[in-house]
């Protein structure tokens, strides 16, 4: 018997009102590369994402959508590689990228959570600079703010992909698979404003990685020219100095702030020969290349930590104009 036009009618309101299943492992792990990009998170721009991540060209926040970090970071690849520069995930560069990483290498696997990701947490961080300054130590908020630092992830896509995780102690996760550090010498850093990225160059000037950037703005604009780097702190404090920097609420006296990854300056420190300025982590991965900053070079504190750990005093930072 045929069907009316009111059963097919009403069974089309119900599919249409269905929300799209959750992302899973398999549906990552088996991506393939479609030359439409969707407009929600998908299972194919999460393993863009990470590949990418891999290719020493930071997504930022893998959040597994379309965005300005993940176009930025294709024409980052492409012009590391001498590749027509479009920002376009086409064909070609799918096809690179699953290469370098290797067919059988899983995007997405499993973690088992260990004490040091619950270890220290801050639950309760106040938003006034003279609380924070009376605290020891400003730790992440939560389990899952710790993991998805550490897997380079969203904290909701974690919890996406985790939907029944309480995130406890030897639970085991659904991660993504980032790339292994860098391990190379940076000389040189280059600060492309127009592109919000800094561009971090080897012994032999050769291109070894990218990083999406937050870099000042008209109101606290960052540095320009060539500057060099005098100084590497991890876990820094932060010496908050209104009449030099920026005023925080009613804050107008210099505090010192304790370190943590929750800090205004996240996990590391890069100091500049210009005085107050420098390279540094964030409390906000999110928002990396989105929101302005006190005029420095802000970057994720995973990106941050990495590029701390290959560069040395002296290496040279420009400002592109």
């Amino acid at each position: 018997m045929k069907k009316s036009l009111r059963h097919i009618l009403t069974a089309c309101a119900i599919l249409a009102a269905t929300p799209a299943a959750a992302l899973d492992a398999e549906a990552i792990n088996r991506a393939g590369y479609t030359d439409t990009i969707p407009d929600e998170r998908s299972a194919m721009m999460v393993k863009l994402q990470v590949l990418l991540d891999r290719a020493n060209v930071s997504p930022g926040v893998i959040d597994g959508y379309w965005g300005g970090n993940t176009q930025s970071a294709i024409r980052a690849y492409e012009r590391l590689h001498g590749l027509p520069v479009d920002g376009r995930p086409d064909e070609m560069l799918w096809r690179r990228l699953t290469g370098m990483s290797g067919a059988g290498d899983d995007i997405v696997g499993t973690y088992t959570i260990a004490e040091d990701d619950a270890a220290r947490l801050r639950p309760d961080l106040p938003g006034d600079y003279a609380l924070l300054a009376e605290m020891e130590w400003l730790g992440h908020t939560s389990v899952a703010e710790a993991v998805a630092e550490k897997f380079h992830m969203d904290i909701d896509f974690l919890r996406e992909l985790n939907p029944r995780a309480s995130f406890s102690v030897s639970e085991q996760l659904t991660v993504t698979r980032p790339g292994a550090n860098l391990d190379a010498q940076v000389t040189r850093v280059r600060a492309d404003k127009s592109e919000s990225r800094i561009f971090a160059y080897g012994a032999a000037d050769e291109p070894v990685a990218s990083y999406p950037v937050t870099i000042g703005s008209a109101q606290n604009p960052s540095p320009t020219g060539t500057h060099e780097v005098v100084g590497i702190a991890v876990e820094p404090t932060y010496a908050y100095k209104p009449d030099e920097n920026f005023q925080q609420g009613d804050n107008d006296e210099q505090l010192t702030l304790p370190p943590g990854p929750n800090g205004p300056v996240g996990l590391v420190w890069i100091d500049l020969s210009k005085p107050t300025y420098g390279l540094h982590g964030t409390s906000d991965p999110a928002t990396i290349a989105k929101n302005v900053s006190h005029g420095c070079v802000r970057l994720t504190n995973w990106d941050a930590l990495e590029l701390a750990r290959n560069i040395d005093r002296g290496a040279t930072v420009v400002f592109d104009n």
